[in-house]
């Protein structure tokens, strides 16, 4: 491998103080959440690592960073975002995360881009928010913590969201959440709802959502990145245009025109993020084609010298490495074009 490669790591977290206020104020009421349970949990811990680096945008980061060759983090507000506050609060606080963000961003260029934060709550208000953080703080794309109140993007409510997002021609990366209160029942017992399974059957699910809606032939150039090597999708392509080829034979009403897996190879892009393990790239380069997988960290929630081991040794070409660590996120998010304008003058 070259010594010089780029490497943008493309799912890495970050928080303000005024969200994890609302999140202590949350964690005193009698919601019982497990977005609040879990926030409780880490924010009353007395080993404040976590919470340290979440907020840290300065130092401790941009050293980790050299100290492990990552040339930039793409920045996005940590789960679940403003998505667990009311509307206006929402709106408010996702202004607040984006301005943050820019000026992050603006004290250090070369190092840092940003997905933005928006409120599925007003989505009206969120489209506009889209478009000022694309057109104004020269943002690369936007994030959304899967569903809000157990509601998908796919949703006709949410379809300005959608429409904004394609009409700017930046993706929305859709990021784990623990799974609505209808569904997540069997999953709190063994403490199954996070990132040992129930994130990916949650995102997993919204990204199938998109799919089989037929957002993608409605708004067809709309582009969606799933984390953790594709949330499960790519390893079931098989089963899913099986059994929906079948439905559609025994009489289910067609919403959507293409196979799912012809959707999941033209509409989205996954990420490596918290899946350093060579065996599932591998079968999401056969599946999905390495044009459509980027590297990230999951920072600071997982370790970057683990990422950064995991992708050097990858039994892949320096090509398809090079891919993955840099040429997709700079081509998809802009990175380097839009950086550089929010950087100048």
């Amino acid at each position: 491998m070259a010594a010089d490669v780029r490497r943008i790591a493309t799912e890495e977290a970050f928080a303000v103080p005024e969200q994890f206020d609302g999140y202590r104020a949350l964690g005193q009421s009698t919601w019982s959440s497990p977005d609040v349970v879990f926030w409780n949990r880490v924010l009353g811990n007395e080993d404040t690592r976590l919470v340290d680096g979440l907020l840290d945008l300065d130092g401790a980061r941009i050293a980790d960073m050299d100290a492990n060759d990552v040339d930039v983090q793409l920045l996005l507000l940590t789960s679940p975002g403003v998505q667990i506050f009311d509307a206006d609060t929402a709106c408010e606080m996702a202004e607040l995360a984006n301005d943050r963000l820019a000026e992050a961003i603006a004290r250090h260029p070369d190092r840092y881009a940003g997905l933005a934060a928006f409120a599925p709550q007003a989505p009206e208000r969120a489209a506009r928010e889209m478009e000022r953080a694309i057109n104004e703080l020269h943002l690369n794309g936007f994030v959304v913590n899967s569903h809000t109140n157990g509601e998908y993007l796919d949703q006709e409510k949410f379809w300005p969201i959608l429409e904004a997002a394609e009409a700017l021609d930046a993706p929305i990366y859709i990021h784990p959440r623990p799974l609505p209160e209808p569904a997540i029942g069997p999953y709190l017992e063994q403490e199954l709802w996070a990132g040992i399974w129930g994130y990916a059957a949650e995102t997993g699910l919204h990204g199938l959502r998109l799919i089989t809606s037929g957002v993608f032939d409605r708004f067809p150039k709309l582009k969606i990145v799933l984390g953790h090597m594709g949330e499960g999708l790519p390893f079931f392509v098989y089963r899913i245009d099986y059994m929906s080829r079948l439905l559609r034979q025994i009489g289910s009403q067609k919403r959507y025109e293409l196979d799912p897996s012809e959707y999941l190879r033209r509409n989205f892009l996954i990420t490596t993020s918290g899946m350093n393990h060579a065996p599932p790239l591998e079968l999401c380069l056969k599946v999905l084609g390495p044009e459509n997988i980027m590297w990230a960290i999951d920072y600071p929630y997982q370790h970057s010298p683990d990422a950064v081991e995991f992708m050097d040794a990858a039994p892949v070409s320096d090509d398809v490495r090079e891919q993955i660590y840099a040429r997709n996120a700079e081509r998809v998010f802009g990175i380097g074009a839009r950086a550089a304008a929010a950087g100048s003058p």
